[in-house]
């Protein structure tokens, strides 16, 4: 018995030496002198390993008796192996994690954001943390859980939002200034930027802030310099010790950061547009994409940045549209820039009916611009009508800002035909402030019998001015089509549009002004060469169609004498180019070669091509 027990407690203390020796392996877990928030990414792969954690003292020891071998199984795609279940006593895992440990984490590594680190562990700077803890803290006591949980989100929004105006900046700066430590900060829209001196000089702005911030350290230097040049007349050596420390204290000084503070007020300047701005600081050419411009050109305004400014303007020239003509127009008039202004307006003019009346970014567009692009005679438009349609939905987009697609004529219609009948839209208050942009339209072309009744029933014009366009009509049917009280030309001559963009080569369309019919004719011969024309057509035409020559009143007279021009505009090396043949004046008779107009003749490279026919039938 003496033996058995003798024996047992050998194997014992052999087993138990045995685990000694094999835990003196496991290499010790380095005590954590991180941030708390990067104890999430240091802390992973020891997770892995059965819950172990960087912050535990001991490692838990292998229970007795030991337990049998497992087979190791990759972790993932990486090479890193591990057994299946977590043993405490995994060297290899183990010796992977600590090395995994000893790597420094790089600023993409903090970046990663998961369930664990829902914030990114990139270092931000003191004075963002600062007034984001204070906004938080004085709001949070006096707030709802839910409301809580919605300041925490939004703050979580704001780390991003600066991690990734760090990334703009710095990312770009890193490569021009060659590891250069940053000897400027800036402050600026709750923000601290780190910059580089030499670079701000292409910026008037903070080169301004620049010299008056270094200016008082040099006269320090100067008053320095003085007395030490006095106390030097005693001691000789004393002087060349003070000429020495003079030295090395203007080194230090050229390497002392200054701290600048820029006071922004323009609500258009966002970080990311101002981090955009001071990042081409450190290029040779600008370099700004479309989508950022706007904020970006504020940017440049503010920075005094004249080479960026200019490239904002030619990035906002080139890239027009209806998305953006109403935004780019009033950041030209509130930069002065005439020539994008001009670029804006020529737009409208052409594309107000053909692109933008169908758009909701109508609502944009600012009163007074449309009344200027209503009365330009460089207006393209189908037919008068459509004007009073855009109008028309303009004003509706006006008095409901909460719609958010562009309604139908119907809905239109419905709306205006729903308000009191007392007296029309235009003389009731709300009203009022529109009736410039209605007396800027031809409603004297408008010329259907049911586009006027459909005017008098939804109650929008006045009375009188209804009265006098049925009045016009009248006298201008009884007298055989003359429009006697219309006689300038360039401002009420009716108006017929043609859109040219891709086939067919032949364009024509009919129209009908008191009794007279007409038909408008583009014609593209070769890849550029181009043919404009008005012809009579006589009523027994068979191109008219039998609701037309049934319904229209048609006039029996064999010459009329016409007053015309024919105009076709585009867009050719960025600038818009005018054809036109002035205005003319013929007598159209019903057979050749008498009904047939001048010609324009074109050679336009590009599409679209905008062709305008303007009639007036004087007295005669």
């Amino acid at each position: 018995m003496a033996n058995l027990k003798t024996t047992a407690g050998l194997v014992s203390i052999r087993k138990s030496l045995e685990l000694a020796q094999l835990t003196t392996f496991v290499p010790e877990i380095p005590s954590l002198d991180t941030k708390p928030a990067d104890c999430y990414l240091l802390s992973a792969p020891f997770a892995t390993l059965g819950g172990l954690s960087p912050s535990e003292k001991k490692i838990p020891k292998a229970p007795l008796p030991l337990r049998q071998r497992y087979f190791r199984i990759q972790a993932g795609f990486t090479n890193r192996w591990q057994f299946p279940y977590g043993l405490s006593c995994d060297l290899l895992g183990t010796a992977q994690a600590n090395k995994a440990f000893r790597v420094c984490l790089n600023e993409t590594l903090k970046r990663i954001m998961t369930a664990d680190t829902p914030v990114s562990l990139s270092d931000e700077p003191k004075i963002q943390t600062s007034n984001l803890e204070f906004e938080t803290q004085g709001h949070s006591s006096s707030l709802s859980p839910q409301s809580q949980k919605g300041n925490e989100l939004e703050s979580l929004r704001v780390h991003s939002n600066q991690a990734y105006t760090n990334e703009v900046i710095f990312s770009h700066t890193q490569k021009m200034t060659e590891d250069m430590e940053p000897d400027v900060a800036l402050e600026c829209l709750g923000f601290l930027w780190e910059l580089h001196r030499i670079y701000l000089f292409k910026s008037k702005t903070l080169s301004q802030l620049l010299i008056s911030a270094v200016e008082p350290m040099n006269i320090n230097d100067l008053e320095s310099q003085h007395k030490s040049k006095k106390e030097g007349k005693h001691n000789k050596q004393s002087n060349l010790a003070a000429q020495k420390t003079k030295a090395l204290g203007k080194e230090k000084s050229k390497m002392k950061k200054i701290t600048l503070s820029l006071d922004v007020q323009d609500p258009e300047v966002t970080r990311i547009a101002f981090a955009i701005a001071l990042k081409n600081l450190y290029s040779t050419e600008p370099e700004v994409e479309e989508g950022d411009v706007l904020g970006v050109l504020a940017a440049a305004s503010v920075l005094q940045f004249p080479s960026l400014f200019q490239k904002c303007v030619s990035i906002m020239k080139s890239g027009i549209c209806s998305a953006n003509v109403c935004s780019y127009y009033c950041a030209a008039c509130k930069y002065k820039q005439e020539t994008l202004v001009t670029d804006c307006e020529r737009w409208l003019e052409v594309n107000l009916v053909p692109q933008l009346s169908s758009q909701i970014h109508l609502r944009k567009l600012p009163q007074e611009l449309l009344q200027k692009v209503l009365r330009s005679p460089r207006l393209f438009t189908f037919n008068e009508f459509h004007l009073l349609k855009t109008t028309l939905c303009w004003t509706y987009l006006q008095l409901n800002p909460r719609v958010q697609i562009i309604p139908s004529h119907e809905t239109i219609l419905m709306y205006f035909s729903s308000l009191p009948k007392r007296c029309s839209f235009l003389e009731r208050e709300a009203g009022q402030r529109y009736i410039t942009v209605f007396q800027s339209l031809r409603l004297h072309g408008i010329t259907s019998s049911k586009h006027l009744e459909d005017l008098r029933q939804i109650n929008f014009l006045p009375l009188p001015w209804l009265t006098q366009i049925l009045s016009n009509h009248y006298h201008a049917l009884e007298n055989g089509g003359d429009m006697t009280l219309q006689k300038d030309f360039s401002m009420q001559a009716v108006r017929f549009g043609l859109l040219l963009k891709q086939e067919p080569r032949y364009h024509e369309e009919i129209i009908s002004i008191y009794g007279f019919f007409f038909e408008i004719k583009a014609i593209r011969h070769e890849a550029s060469a181009y043919s404009f024309y008005i012809q009579r057509v006589k009523q027994t035409d068979p191109a008219l169609s039998f609701f037309t020559a049934e319904r229209s009143p048609v006039s029996l007279r064999q010459e009329r004498e016409v007053k015309y021009e024919i105009k076709a505009q585009c867009l050719m090396d960025g600038k818009w180019r005018e054809f036109s043949t002035d205005q003319l004046t013929q007598k159209f008779g019903v057979t050749k070669p008498s009904c047939k107009s001048q010609v324009l003749k074109a050679r336009i490279p590009s599409i679209p091509v905008y062709v305008t026919y303007a009639l007036l039938f004087p007295s005669s």
